[in-house]
C-alpha cells in the first residue's frame, strides 16, 4: 500500500460525522445507520419475487402491508447510496480510486476474500439480531446521550481489542 497518498484528517472526519448526525436528526428525526438499508433491500426483493409470501410472513408483512408503502423508497437506501457515491468521489479526488486486496503475505487473495465475506455475513446477521448495526447504535446513541451508546462504544472497542489480540498472528 502506498503510504504517500493523502488521507482525510480523522478529527475533521469525526467533526463532519457529528454535523451529519445533527442534520439527520433535524431532517429525519432519526440517527445514522446502515443495516436498515440491507434489511429494506431484502424486504423489497422478497416482495418482488414472492409477494404473497411477503404479505403473509410475520417478518415481512409489516413492511409490505400497504400498497402505498414501497420499502425500497426508505431514506436509508438513499443514505447508503450517498455513502457509496461519497466514498468513490473522495477516492477519486484524493487519487486513491482503484482496487487492492490488503492482506499479509502468507494469506492468499481467495482466503482473504472468503474471510472478509464471512465476516460481513456474520456482521449482517448480528446487526439484525441486535436490531441495528454497531455504528448506528454508537453514533446515534451517543449523540442523544444514551447510556447504551456509551456502553456499546466501550464494548465494541474492548471486544475489538480482545479479538485482535487472538487474531493478530494472521497479520504478522
Amino acid at each position: 500500500m502506498d503510504r504517500s497518498k493523502k488521507y482525510m484528517n480523522p478529527y475533521l472526519a469525526g467533526f463532519l460525522i457529528g454535523l451529519f448526525m445533527i442534520a439527520a436528526y433535524f431532517f429525519s428525526g432519526e440517527g445514522l445507520g446502515a443495516s436498515g438499508a440491507l434489511k429494506t433491500t431484502v424486504v423489497a426483493a422478497t416482495d418482488v419475487v414472492a409477494h404473497d409470501y411477503a404479505k403473509e410472513a410475520q417478518f415481512f408483512k409489516r413492511y409490505v402491508s400497504s400498497p402505498d408503502q414501497v420499502p425500497i423508497k426508505t431514506w436509508l437506501i438513499f443514505e447508503v447510496l450517498g455513502v457509496i457515491a461519497g466514498a468513490v468521489l473522495s477516492a477519486a479526488i484524493f487519487g486513491r480510486l482503484g482496487s487492492e486486496i490488503i492482506k499479509p503475505p502468507h494469506i492468499s487473495n481467495k482466503t482473504r476474500l472468503i474471510a472478509a465475506a464471512s465476516g460481513g455475513l456474520l456482521f449482517g446477521i448480528g446487526s439484525q439480531l441486535g436490531r441495528g448495526c454497531t455504528s448506528g447504535m454508537v453514533m446515534s446513541g451517543m449523540s442523544v446521550l444514551s447510556l447504551s451508546g456509551f456502553i456499546g462504544l466501550i464494548a465494541i472497542f474492548g471486544g475489538g481489542y480482545l479479538i485482535a489480540y487472538f487474531f493478530r498472528k494472521l497479520w504478522i
